[in-house]
């Protein structure tokens, strides 16, 4: 599903190299894990993945799908299926949560070249995956993000993936200030969209999200490359003894 090779990627701003050779193929249905150190790259991979400015790809290919990701826009990648989950979702005041919901998933159907839904059936398609989710119809009604706690903000970036129904999830630290309970409820939600069809790219400082999302693979970043992949045994063995003996003579 994805395949990139060798992608270095600098800021355009500081003339400043992030992304030094990253190497990472994801099947279909497959659950990828990146772990690493503050600084390691991690986050920066998953905004190259989904378009976002202020960076420049130096080298290397990112294939999604059998098509070339880099050359589309953002609204491109999202529409061919690429969903990113922000570690910090932004609040958007004056824009009603179902009013996003319905013009976002509107306009993927759309540039499919399928019918919009209409106000009748969107309404009954996003009660039922917010409540599937633990989702009050009340926060339906809010503007985007506005208010919410963090564990409502997370599980309302769960709620759009569910809605837009992504073939390739990119969670960005998605367990940034959630508390147990939050996190596995939002745990809860991915696993429920786990299918053959849709792949996940998690990344996470900590193995108590993976304890609810079980990884397949798991990868350990460092300097702007992949350092080395393993089993889920590898994020263990981060919880346990650090990063220091994985990265000695890296």
């Amino acid at each position: 599903m994805l395949t990139i090779k060798n992608l270095h990627v600098k800021l355009e701003e500081e003339d400043k190299a992030i992304l030094k050779g990253v190497d990472l193929v994801i099947k279909p249905g497959e659950v990828h894990a990146i772990m690493g150190p503050n600084g390691s790259g991690k986050s920066t991979t998953s905004y190259v993945l989904a378009g976002r400015d202020g960076y420049e790809v130096t080298d290397g290919e990112v294939e999604f799908e059998g098509e070339n990701l880099l050359e589309m826009e953002p609204e491109e990648r999202a529409a061919a299926g690429v969903f990113l989950a922000f570690q910090y979702p932004v609040e958007i005041p004056g824009v009603g949560n179902l009013t996003f919901l319905r013009t976002a998933l509107n306009a993927q159907r759309k540039s499919r070249g399928e019918e919009e839904l209409s106000a009748a059936d969107f309404l009954k398609l996003v009660r039922a995956r917010a409540a599937s989710l633990k989702i009050d119809a009340e926060m339906l009604k809010r503007p985007v993000n506005v208010g919410f706690s963090g564990g409502e903000k997370k599980r309302n970036e769960i709620l759009q993936m569910a809605m837009l129904e992504p073939k390739l999830c990119i969670l960005d630290e998605t367990d940034s200030g959630l508390d147990v309970d939050a996190m596995k409820l939002v745990a809860e939600g991915v696993n429920a969209l786990r299918s053959p069809e849709r792949s996940f790219l998690v990344i996470t400082h900590y193995q108590r999200l993976l304890d609810h999302i079980k990884p397949d693979v798991v990868h350990i970043m460092a300097n702007g490359r992949i350092v080395k992949s393993g089993g889920p045994e590898l994020a263990l063995e981060v919880e346990n003894n650090g990063y220091g003996d994985l990265l000695a003579g890296v």
